[in-house]
């Protein structure tokens, strides 16, 4: 009987065996950064990984280090790791959670991908990878990684809005919003959700309420872009009335504006 082997960089690090954590004790330093560094990296060479690990001490001492921490990883995860050859990997098989998260990312970003295959709900695309590692490798895919995510909520909030899933649209693009407060693209996922399900004063209320963040935190407006997607549907919020001749309409959709979205 074949068992599961899972390595998760989200939240925190793990490995578990049929659900159940490797190791006793958990496993030790230099094996976690080893196993999560050919999780993010693939397959790379030994002197790569023993570079990348064990920047700061001679080529020769970081290659023993290697050597140590595969036998480490071996021993207490038997066939964890590949390390035939001059490469190393993880044994195929292994599943890492970044690497199911980056799938569901690509399948949203991808317009062949029909949205009633996506199934992804906003809380499926979340995630902080390796909170508290601060290397260097680890810090530039955890940016990386966060632009891929709030991207992908966005995407899918617009493609969840030309399916007419309203709720789950809206979720998707406050999820980026949480996620990064001051990001205007986030906020106009919102604003185009709410004129999109017909909810104007609530697109107005998501508008203000950004601008007043961004004022208080920044002291910049939001963009022209922004202002002219609430314009008139502000003032038709404010009145009950159609918009006066005298009030300007708002500008062809921005690239990013999945097309039949109100304001769009």
């Amino acid at each position: 009987m074949s068992t599961t082997t899972r390595v998760c960089l989200l939240d925190g690090f793990r490995v578990t065996v049929d659900g159940a954590d490797a190791g006793p004790g958990g496993l030790p330093r230099g094996v976690q950064r080893l196993v999560a560094h050919l999780g993010l990296c693939g397959r790379p060479v030994r002197g790569v990984v023993a570079g990348r690990l064990w920047p700061d001490v001679p080529q020769a001492q970081a290659q023993a280090s290697l050597r140590s921490a595969l036998w480490r990883a071996q021993r207490a995860v038997p066939g964890l790791v590949d390390a035939t050859g001059s490469a190393v990997a993880l044994a195929p098989g292994v599943r890492v959670d970044v690497r199911e998260l980056l799938d569901r990312v690509h399948a949203v970003l991808d317009p062949a991908t029909p949205v009633e295959r996506l199934g992804t709900p906003a809380a499926a695309l979340a995630g902080e990878l390796l909170p508290g590692w601060y290397d260097d490798w680890v810090l530039l895919e955890r940016e990386r990684l966060r632009q891929l995510r709030l991207h992908a909520l966005e995407v899918l909030a617009g493609r969840l809005v030309v399916a007419g899933r309203h709720g789950e649209a809206v979720q998707a693009a406050y999820a980026a919003a949480r996620d990064e407060p001051l990001r205007e693209s986030a906020h106009r996922a919102i604003v185009r959700v709410h004129l999109a399900e017909g909810n104007v004063t609530e697109a107005v209320r998501a508008y203000e309420s950004f601008r007043d963040v961004l004022a208080r935190e920044l002291g910049v407006p939001p963009s022209r872009q922004m202002q002219e997607l609430v314009a008139r549907w502000r003032v038709r919020a404010a009145t009950g009335r159609r918009v006066p001749a005298g009030v300007p309409r708002p500008r062809p959709a921005p690239a990013d504006a999945p097309a039949g979205l109100p304001g769009s």
